[in-house]
């Protein structure tokens, strides 16, 4: 039993703080890894997850695409934090939580894709043709990186 399972025996469907992170994963093409859930059913969303105890952020990055992708992941660069009333979910079950979550970016990866139980499909999607049935928040991450890397940097 992980730590969000262990937390909500004792406390049931009361809202918590949870911390996660996810990734945005790119390959040579520009296009960006997504993973089509299970739970909601057919969703689409970056991978990535929630933190178990005495793991950074970046650790659960890497642990969650390992997990979900079967991708080892190299550098990977802070993007942004992600916190506040607009980052509360109450899932199926009637569990309710504001998460904080931690957005990485990489083309750095290593490995061969494989889904698991959590997943119906991974795919590379060109970002400009995101699917309709996706989680709202990673669909906003999405669309900030991408207006961040076409900003000119200062010199």
């Amino acid at each position: 039993m992980g730590y969000v399972q262990e937390l909500r025996a004792l406390v049931g469907h009361r809202p918590l703080i949870l911390v996660g992170s996810v990734v945005i994963v790119r390959n040579e093409e520009g296009k960006i890894l997504l993973q089509q859930r299970r739970s909601p059913h057919g969703v689409w969303g970056l991978t990535g997850g929630l933190m178990e105890l005495g793991e950074s952020t970046e650790q659960v990055a890497r642990r969650e695409v390992y997990e979900e992708t079967g991708l080892t992941l190299g550098t990977l660069s802070l993007m942004d934090v992600y916190s506040g009333e607009d980052q509360y979910s109450k899932v199926e079950n009637g569990d309710e939580f504001y998460v904080v979550t931690t957005v990485y970016h990489t083309q750095e990866y290593s490995g061969i894709l494989r889904r698991n139980e959590e997943s119906l499909q991974l795919a590379f999607i060109d970002p400009e043709a995101l699917p309709d049935r996706m989680v709202g928040s990673h669909r906003n991450m999405i669309q900030a990186f991408l207006s961040k890397q076409k900003q000119p940097r200062p010199d």
